[in-house]
Order: structure tokens, then sequence, then C-alpha cells
């Protein structure tokens, strides 16, 4: 008989609240070794703060957290030393290079020398700053900054890493290799607690995912769990005049899409549905110029379980 391991993070009703602001109201997390776990919400949900407790940053008013098998209040140095943390925006000195803004990190990690420097070359290496390594930060791009933020978060090796929103302001480039980087500590081994109001990275990378409104967790479940939570999937069909698409509204039903030619017909995004759908219209003779099928993503999970519009979708690529 096997067993599950223990959870990389465990919390059980963390609470926490400033003055007469309920923050978290009773919040209960279970994160697997070498997952990525995303924790979306409107702003002012209480990420950040979950962040924070969690990484020992502030203490919880009440409820229990354990991270790595440490208790967060009772053994916070054990926390820390197996823990990396990079906020919102990136905490890198402008007026360092490159390399000693990670030997500052390896230093502040007590790492010897030799081991310092060991550590400062392979992470500029894996994350492509070699070339960037002796010019200052101040002179790095958007990306670049962002990266070297990541690497100062891994110079002490953590086992589990807290990235809070760590793709803000970035362009659709810079947010691709960012993603390629989490995916590629996770396959390494590592635990990852992702806060993000991107929808779609959270889509992109999460092995589950939870929402977070005013305090609470209303869902959580994989990404695809999630979707299934919300209906609106549908067939957008287009037609070359609104003869056909009047007819094709007769057959089918559905509603009228953003103008007089397209139709919306609701419908998952199965091929046998789709199949049948296209049967029908081939037997009434009615043509179709084009085809899109939608289905439900995080953006209308968002909406639908916090009634509130998600951050500007950004193009990608």
């Amino acid at each position: 008989m096997t067993t599950s391991p223990p959870p990389a993070i465990a919390a059980t009703g963390l609470r926490k609240s400033y003055g007469d602001h309920v923050v978290l109201d009773g919040i209960d997390l279970a994160v697997s070794p070498g997952t990525i776990f995303a924790l979306l919400g409107p702003n002012g949900a209480g990420k950040t703060t979950t962040v924070q407790i969690l990484s020992t940053l502030i203490p919880a008013d009440d409820g229990v957290a354990r991270v790595a098998g440490h208790d967060v209040t009772r053994d916070a140095d054990a926390v820390r030393a197996v823990i990396g943390v990079t906020g919102q925006f990136a905490a890198v000195d402008g007026l360092l290079t490159g390399t000693e803004n990670l030997l500052l990190m390896a230093d502040l990690h007590h790492l010897d020398r030799a081991e310092g420097r060991r550590r400062t070359r392979e992470l500029l290496a894996r994350f492509d700053l070699v070339e960037a390594a002796d010019k200052t930060a101040a002179t790095y791009s958007g990306g670049m900054r962002r990266r070297l933020d990541l690497a100062m978060g891994l110079i002490g090796a953590p086992r589990v890493l807290f990235l809070d929103e760590p793709t803000t302001g970035l362009d659709p480039r810079s947010r691709r290799e960012v993603w390629r980087i989490v995916r590629d500590l996770v396959a390494d081994g590592m635990t990852i607690f992702l806060t993000t109001q991107y929808l779609e990275e959270a889509d992109q990378l999460a092995d589950r995912v939870a929402v977070l409104d005013h305090g609470r967790l209303i869902a959580e479940g994989t990404p695809d769990e999630l979707k299934r939570l919300v209906p609106g999937g549908h067939i957008a069909l287009r037609f070359t005049d609104p003869a056909n698409r009047a007819a094709a509204e007769s057959l089918l039903g559905g509603v009228p899409g953003t103008d007089e030619l397209t139709l919306q017909v609701p419908g998952d995004d199965g091929f046998a549905s789709l199949r049948a759908l296209l049967d029908r219209l081939d037997g009434a003779s009615i043509g179709v110029e084009s085809l899109a099928v939608h289905t439900p993503d995080l953006d209308d999970v968002f909406l639908a379980l916090t009634h509130q519009p998600t951050e500007e979708k950004v193009p990608l690529p």
C-alpha cells in the first residue's frame, strides 16, 4: 500500500484582519509537492496576504500553516531556509551588476564564498544572463530584471518558491519566458505557489487553482474542473449572407452573434456534436463561411464566481 507524500504547503483556518477589515476569513490550503498551485482573485481578495503569512513575513491572527513540514509561526527560521520569494516588483538593486546582486543574496543566505560563486555562475547561465552579468541591473530590460529577480530567489536552492504576480508588467514574450522557467523548476521537483491576475497564466501553468474572494476560498480544482463549473460553450457560425444565417437560426436555434452574418449555437467542444451540427446544415443546404468553437476559460470562471472583471487580457505573439 502506497501513501501520498505530505503536502508541501498546508494551511487550516487562516485568518487575518486589519482593524475591522477582514482580509482572510478562515482559508484552508493543501499543495502537493512538485506541483504548481495558483491562487486567483480580484485586487484586495487576500492573495498577497496569504503569501506573506506562508512565507513568514507577517503572522496570521488565527489558524495553522506548515511549509515543507515546518510551522510558519513556531519554526519560522526553518521555513525561511527552504523557501524562495519573488514579489510583484523586481527587488534587484539597480546600482549593482547581475553578478553582484546574486552574490549579495548568497551572502544573505550564509553560503560560503566558493558555493556562492558557484551558485551565481549556475544561475546566470540558467537564466540566460551571462552576457549581462557585469552590467548594472538598471540597464536591464523588464524581462531581464524579472529573470534576475527569480534567480536571486533561487540562490538558496529552495524547495518551495512563492511567486506573487511574477509577470506583472512584462510584455507577452517575456511572460512566456518566465513560464518556461517556472515549468523547468517544477520539472526539477520544486513546488511553486503562484498568485496572478493573468487567468491564462494560471491555465497554462497550474496543476490546481483556487479562487479567493473577500477573504474566502470559493472554488478549487484543476483548471479543467473549474471550467466545467461554468456553462457557456458555443459554436460561432459565420454565413455568407443574412438569409443563410436566418435559415440556420430557424433550424438550430441559438442567438445572433456580433453582426447579422453570425450565429452562436450552444454546444460543447466534442467532435461528435460539431459533426452533427454540420451534418444538419449540410442536409438543409445551408452553407457556412467559417466557424469557431468557444469553450469556457478561466476568465469565464473568474467572472462567474466573483462577478468582477479580470485584468485586461494581453494578446500573445
